[in-house]
């Protein structure tokens, strides 16, 4: 089996630590299990650290220099690994969705942001935050705009969204923002960089009521799952729950358009609001 994926330390901040720690455990003649297990976590969970998918925390940092005698290393940095534009519940997977090889996401209720356009990302934001300033909000866009650069590889990530039909019918931004926001999905559709399934209301009941879904694979970590509610967001890496996640995501796949019948859907629609904003 072949070896790690050497990390370049000049990424990010997390990839600096996950290469030393990588290096300060092989170094200590440990496995990923050996480390993991004084800390009460998983080898996996320490392969992720390494790989930089996961953000090491405070208390996992004091013990890290505790185990492998690095006099303080990880906790100096580790402050600088934490400091991130995102929200605090959502900065770890953002970070983790930028290294992601595939990402399958399920939207309930908004266009993901990966797929937003600014005028819908800043519709999205002012209503989040009503009373913020104009920078505030121009702050929250550009950072989920730049979230988008992913795109910019004709290939990799492999994304592939189901949206409930919600999405397309809810007026974010009004008339001519859906328009955009619905030509933009179109637009990836049809260059093939994205796949996209619309789950139609006539479709009932389904596997994720609850509220939204994200998966990420990696090429060398194992896959993560995150669920987000209202202000919180919560990232999954236990093997068993992540595979629960990805059946109730084949199950909404099944029960959706297909990829076809989702773009004629996507434009029909998009048609409709822009015809509606016509003076």
């Amino acid at each position: 089996m072949p070896g790690p994926k050497p990390l370049d330390p000049s990424s990010s901040p997390r990839a600096m630590l996950g290469a030393e720690l990588r290096h300060k455990r092989e170094e200590a003649g440990l496995t990923q299990e050996e480390l993991g297990s004084p800390l009460f976590v998983s080898g996996s969970f320490i392969g992720q650290l390494e790989a930089g998918t996961r953000r090491m925390q405070m208390d996992y940092a004091v013990k890290m220099d505790e185990i492998l005698r690095t006099d303080g290393y990880f906790v100096r940095n580790c402050e600088a690994a934490k400091k991130s534009k995102y929200p605090d519940h959502f900065a770890e997977a953002a970070e983790a969705e930028a290294i992601a090889t595939a990402i399958r996401e399920y939207a309930p209720q908004l266009i993901p942001g990966l797929l937003q356009t600014k005028a819908y990302a800043w519709a999205v934001c002012r209503a989040y935050q009503p009373t913020a300033t104009e920078d505030v909000i121009e702050e929250l866009v550009s950072a989920r705009l730049e979230r988008a650069h992913v795109l910019t590889n004709p290939t990799t990530p492999l994304l592939w969204a189901v949206l409930d039909e919600t999405v397309l019918r809810r007026r974010v931004g009004g008339a001519g923002v859906m328009a955009g926001a619905l030509r933009h999905i179109a637009e990836l559709c049809r260059r093939h960089r994205i796949i996209v399934q619309v789950l139609p209301l006539t479709a009932g009941a389904h596997a994720a009521m609850n509220g939204s879904l994200k998966l990420m694979t990696f090429e060398d970590a194992p896959p993560l799952a995150y669920l987000q509610g209202l202000g919180t967001g919560r990232l999954q890496d236990d093997p068993a729950t992540v595979a629960r996640h990805e059946l109730t995501y084949d199950l909404l796949g099944a029960s959706a358009l297909s990829p076809q019948e989702s773009l004629a859907l996507i434009e029909s629609v998009a048609e409709d609001y822009a015809h509606e904003d016509q003076p």
